[in-house]
């Protein structure tokens, strides 16, 4: 992997299929390298420690970026993660539908937060990251709703935190939505966009 043009090539430190669609989308020229971070042990951690979870965000992106950049540094490496929290609770991707369903029923009729990081290393060190919010409002859902959704949803459910995506099916479960389209997907894109024309991966 070598840098064109002085350019340095893209990596995203996930294997996440969403967030490289949308820097597909957007343009952008992108390789995929799992980082292999464990998740749970650091967001383990991160609840016993209190952390804010606009740090454990962020620490969660930096741990992707800073793995995979040991391996790549003449790269710009991209870490991102999405952390959902609801009257305090940090909610994960659903393992189950029966796990779906009481993230579901759960979320009912309130609001939560969803914070999306992202952070950029290159050469060893971080040099730029972002943390964007949005605040999701759910419509008090009936248990025949949810059953119904899950039904339509199938698997998808279980590739999502809140068992949603919101360009499809799941804007169904919405009575109003606050924030950014990109970062409820899950990336900071537009500040991220800024930030790579100032190194000429995407064209100013």
């Amino acid at each position: 992997m070598t840098e064109s043009s002085g350019v340095p090539p893209l990596i995203l430190a996930s294997g996440s299929a969403s967030r490289r669609l949308m820097l597909e989308s957007a343009g952008l020229a992108v390789q995929t390298v799992v980082s292999g971070v464990d998740e749970d042990e650091i967001k383990a951690a991160l609840k016993a420690e209190q952390a804010p979870v606009e740090e454990a965000a962020v620490v969660l992106a930096e741990m992707k970026a800073g793995r995979v950049a040991r391996r790549y540094p003449g790269a710009l490496v991209l870490g991102a993660d999405q952390m959902l929290d609801c009257d305090g609770v940090w909610f994960d991707k659903p393992q189950s539908r029966a796990e779906a369903r009481e993230q579901l029923q759960a979320l009912s009729g309130k609001t939560h937060r969803l914070i999306s990081a992202a952070v950029i290393f290159h050469k060893g060190e971080r040099i730029w990251h972002q943390i964007g919010e949005a605040r999701m409002s759910v419509r008090a859902l009936s248990d025949s709703f949810i059953d119904g959704y899950l039904d339509q949803a199938g698997e998808a459910v279980q590739a999502t935190v809140g068992c949603y995506q919101i360009e499809g099916l799941g804007a169904q479960l919405f009575s109003r939505v606050q924030g950014d389209h990109f970062v409820i997907r899950g990336l900071p894109l537009l500040p991220l966009l800024e930030f790579l024309r100032q190194w000429k991966v995407v064209p100013a």
